[in-house]
């Protein structure tokens, strides 16, 4: 159940509860695509950098080791040894991203595995099915992901096709959470808008699958080539359509800046891999801006990443140090990085969340976005 806390201009302030505790939102998912954080970030980690949700992937998870042995060790709460919320993503953006052969079907996908080729099926159904087993407190719709910039017409068939498939997977959610050997009975769904960048097509979309009634929405289909002002205009046209007493999800996106955007324009739920994809390669989020480690002037820095960020990597570590462990390719060096990231991206939504409890989320953008432009020292 969402509640809707408070509201800033379009911003939201709100709680989302779950069977595996309550949400504060604005939120950022921390993303462990194979049900674990890539670089060596552990469930204990994950407690210690304040992470609210963690999301994983069900097609990469179907594939390996395979959902029916995750629900035979108990789902993947038991797995992964984490007791907070997971939202597994319905394996369609991995679909269409990852396979080079594929056959769209009003019944779902054929396509051949990335890691051995051999041939799978997925549809509404079996992803439900997975993620049914994978028992994650909320699951995706399985849509298709258009790209960007496809044609009108094709875009039109794959969204109409995407709202079949969500009746489907409304159905079939339905049927799994009834059943006795069911780990999750309390299983949470979200739907998908799409569009590509047509505005009217998002608008009539939202609409339509408003009326399903379902736990959250997301805005898929965006950051996967338009521009960031096209982002910002889907968005901004199209969220006030979607329920306003529940979660707006904003699928894959993003740096600080496109989270702080999105989230003036009503979206309250967000995941990307930028943070630990950028600390793996010694890239850094910091307050003054991005710094990358690998530059040659941090050789002797003895100061922390940030100075004041509480995170495991500042409250010990030298840039000096942590720079020589990149260099010298010890795993370390890029787990430390990835837990200041996501310590960073988290940080920063409980300062939205504070800032909306206090009604000061306008100035509290304007001040951060000013400071991450300034160039870290």
């Amino acid at each position: 159940m969402y509640r809707l806390l408070k509201q800033e201009g379009r911003a939201k302030r709100g709680e989302f509860v779950t069977v595996h505790g309550t949400i504060q939102t604005p939120v950022f998912m921390n993303v462990g695509t194979v049900a674990a954080i890539k670089g060596a970030v552990s469930t204990e980690d994950l407690e210690q950098i304040k992470t609210q949700v963690e999301l994983s992937n069900t097609y990469h998870l179907h594939v390996r080791p395979g959902d029916e042995i995750v629900k035979k060790l108990g789902g993947l709460h038991k797995f992964m040894s984490w007791n907070k919320p997971i939202l597994t993503d319905s394996g369609g953006f991995q679909v269409f991203s990852l396979a080079k052969l594929r056959k769209i079907k009003e019944e779902g996908v054929y396509f051949n595995s990335h890691i051995d080729g051999h041939k799978i099926f997925m549809g509404p159904e079996e992803s439900m099915r997975i993620q049914s087993n994978l028992a994650s407190t909320i699951a995706m719709a399985f849509d298709e992901c258009a790209p960007a910039k496809a044609e009108r017409s094709y875009v039109e068939q794959s969204v109409a096709r995407t709202t079949r498939w969500l009746e489907r997977c409304k159905k079939e959610m339905a049927r799994l959470n009834g059943l006795e050997d069911t780990i999750n009975k309390n299983q949470m769904l979200f739907g998908i808008n799409q569009g590509a960048i047509f505005p009217d097509i998002r608008i009539e979309h939202a609409k339509r699958i408003s009326e399903f009634d379902l736990d959250g929405y997301a805005l898929g289909g965006l950051a996967v080539g338009e521009t960031h002002e096209e982002m910002y205009h889907i968005i901004e046209e199209t969220v006030p359509y979607l329920p306003l007493n529940k979660p707006t999800y904003l699928m894959g996106v993003g740096t600080p800046a496109n989270i702080l955007e999105a989230v003036e324009r009503g979206v309250d739920f967000f995941d990307c891999v930028y943070p630990t994809r950028n600390g793996r390669h010694g890239h850094l989020y910091t307050n003054h801006g991005k710094i990358n480690l690998f530059n040659a002037k941090y050789e002797l820095d003895e100061r922390p990443i940030e100075e004041g960020c509480q995170c495991p990597a500042c409250r010990r570590y030298s840039r000096a140090y942590i720079r020589h462990l990149l260099k010298a390719k010890e795993m370390l060096g890029m787990r430390l990085c990835v837990l200041h990231n996501l310590y960073f991206y988290n940080t920063m939504m409980e300062e939205i969340r504070d800032a909306l409890d206090k009604g000061e989320f306008a100035s509290y953008k304007k001040r951060k976005l000013e400071g991450m432009s300034q160039g870290a020292k």
